[in-house]
């Protein structure tokens, strides 16, 4: 049940950020478009409710449970800097705004990007592990909850890795030709 929710929740993301887009450039209706785009914090906070009731309910905590949590941290992170790429690019294309600004190819300026992007990252990241501590306090000792200590040590790894990327494009600049 939970992984259906995670996949309907992306699946919810999409179409209200697509609905979002023709109700603001298509049909020329700006606040329709934003009322619909305000609603994706609610997907997961679905997501957030059901989660927990179904582990108070006796759910043995394990690697959905964990992946729900990674889900809302992700779309925290991540879910408003998609949204505004896909802004730039729709009303670019169907409601003759500016050229989206592509990302800075070189040197500090490419740096600086590579460290905004990791922060998102992170950021997400973060929110999960906050999100997998909870349920493992919430599911106290009595519970098993191995699974989502793996979740947590995976988002580790992937601050980290965003950590190692940032600053290899800090240490070692990519130069113009």
């Amino acid at each position: 049940m939970i992984v259906g929710l995670v996949i309907a929740c992306e699946v919810g993301f999409w179409v209200l950020l697509a609905a979002g887009l023709t109700f603001r450039y298509g049909l020329r209706m700006p606040r329709t478009g934003l009322a619909l785009l305000l609603c994706e914090p609610l997907l997961e906070v679905v997501l957030f409710v059901v989660t927990a009731i179904d582990l108070r309910n006796g759910a043995h905590p394990d690697w959905r449970h964990g992946l729900a949590a990674v889900y809302i941290g992700f779309t925290v992170g991540l879910g408003h800097s998609t949204i505004k790429w896909a802004d730039a690019r729709v009303a670019h294309r169907f409601a003759g705004g500016p050229t989206p600004v592509k990302p800075p190819r070189y040197g500090r300026a490419r740096a600086v990007h590579e460290w905004k992007v990791a922060a998102r990252w992170i950021l997400a990241s973060l929110v999960a592990l906050a999100l997998l501590q909870s349920a493992v306090w919430y599911v106290g000792s009595a519970g098993d909850t191995g699974s989502l200590r793996q979740w947590q040590v995976r988002m580790l790894w992937l601050m980290g890795i965003n950590v190692i990327i940032a600053g290899s494009y800090t240490l070692f600049p990519k130069r113009e030709r």
